[in-house]
């Protein structure tokens, strides 16, 4: 076990802590303009919010199909049929 703490030491695959001094920050801050709002960004936000209502209220009408499917099933007591 020891060796193999002398071998990560010698080959330098300890991590090393970041150095502060050559990091820079890649973002920038710009002043918020309410007046024109990002039109694309709207768009894409409702857009995505009617889509996923969509695919929810599918999910929702197909799930009660199945459960009323399944109820009948249940409620049918016929003898000949199974």
């Amino acid at each position: 076990m020891a060796a193999g703490l002398r071998a990560v030491r010698r080959w330098g695959l300890v991590a090393a802590a970041p150095r502060l001094a050559f990091t820079r920050s890649a973002s920038v801050v710009k002043k918020v303009n309410n007046g024109q709002p990002s039109w694309l960004g709207v768009g894409m936000a409702f857009g995505t919010s009617a889509a996923v209502w969509a695919f929810l209220i599918k999910e929702h009408n197909e799930d009660v199909m199945e459960y009323e499917k399944r109820q009948q099933k249940r409620r049918h007591k016929c003898t000949g049929c199974s």
